[in-house]
């Protein structure tokens, strides 16, 4: 059986719920080392243990991805990498472009974009040195498609969606693939509420009469399957949404439920 030291590792960016937890969870049953990266301590250890009690191996680091000096120790510190899963990222507001918060803009930009491109500059040497690395970065149906409301959340993600593209043609000839998963709604416990400010209501009717949006675990299974194709096989793009979402604007819903918002 291999060792800790002859596992390969995957790092993955905002590992301590959602999307990220579920991803860390899948790729160590897939017999990856694996290194939790997010800001919440707490929630890092309890997943590590986890992952650990499962038979994994999982180790903690806690560091704020739009913070490039902070990134970069941490990979000094993590050594080797062969897959690089960007998750980190976030939606801030639902206000119209005439009424957003710069401010918000601005977050979500220091997130999405710049700590994908912090956390992929960290590790881009060691994923070359691996002679098989893979880059994962996670965007969303909204890095090609607007909405009202979504501005600021799409033009970040477009911005991720620009990066993948640019960094895969950057790499041609080189022992790494690019990678980039689309989501469309995925049901998580953070991504809607934080994005209503806090409002569980308005948070929970996004989802309202949607039969099976996806979960946190099917985007998870997807970048596994991804990751782990031949060394020849690249995954350009590969969106994903659950079968009651046709297109970002396109969602059946139950007609006895109402709801607050389509977005993804």
């Amino acid at each position: 059986m291999p060792t800790e030291r002859t596992m390969p590792t995957a790092v993955i960016t905002g590992a301590s719920s959602g999307i990220g937890a579920a991803t860390a969870r899948a790729l160590a049953r897939a017999g990856y080392r694996t290194a939790l990266l997010a800001r919440r301590t707490e929630r890092l250890g309890a997943l590590a243990a986890e992952i650990e009690a499962a038979g994994g191996h999982a180790e903690v680091h806690a560091v704020d991805v739009t913070d490039a000096d902070a990134v970069r120790a941490t990979a000094d510190r993590i050594g080797s990498c062969d897959v690089l899963v960007n998750n980190a990222g976030g939606a801030f507001g639902t206000e119209t472009v005439a009424e957003g918060d710069p401010g918000d803009w601005a977050r979500m930009f220091q997130v999405n974009v710049l700590g994908t491109l912090h956390v992929t500059q960290a590790f881009l040497p060691r994923l070359v040195a691996s002679g098989d690395g893979v880059v994962v970065v996670l965007t969303s149906t909204a890095s090609f498609t607007c909405y009202e409301g979504g501005g600021g959340y799409s033009a970040a993600k477009h911005g991720a969606h620009a990066l993948a593209g640019t960094l895969r043609l950057e790499l041609c000839g080189e022992p790494v693939r690019v990678v980039e998963i689309a989501p469309g709604m995925v049901h998580t416990d953070e991504f809607s509420l934080n994005r209503y400010r806090g409002d569980a209501g308005q948070a929970a009717g996004v989802y309202a009469g949607v039969d099976q949006p996806l979960l946190a675990e099917d985007v998870a299974d997807t970048i596994v399957w991804a990751v782990t194709r031949p060394s020849h096989v690249n995954i350009d793009l590969l969106v994903v949404r659950p079968r009651a979402q046709a297109a970002q604007h396109k969602i059946h819903r139950s007609p006895a439920e109402g709801h607050f918002g389509t977005r993804s």
